[in-house]
């Protein structure tokens, strides 16, 4: 692993990506238990792909501008990984 990655992103109501531009990385995204109302990932086709307080997921190799999340203000993610 070259760069570690460790953010925790507060989300809006608005779609925005996990990266500003172009990082291709592995990482772990989780949606932490406080959260009072599930995180929602934008799916490839345009629907709203929920993530619940408590779950995560790991990504293999993506690029993080690609993910774009939203929710309710004042809820957050956490990103922790790394790129090669």
């Amino acid at each position: 692993m070259n760069n570690l990655i460790a953010r925790v992103i507060s989300v809006t109501s608005q779609y925005q990506p996990l990266a500003p531009g172009r990082l291709v990385a592995t990482i772990t995204l989780s949606a932490p238990p406080a959260n009072s109302h599930p995180v929602y990932l934008q799916g490839d086709t345009g629907q709203d792909v929920p993530l619940v307080p408590g779950e995560w997921h790991i990504f293999q190799r993506v690029n993080l501008a690609e993910i774009r999340l939203k929710g309710t203000a004042g809820d957050k993610v956490t990103v922790v990984g790394g790129t090669w």
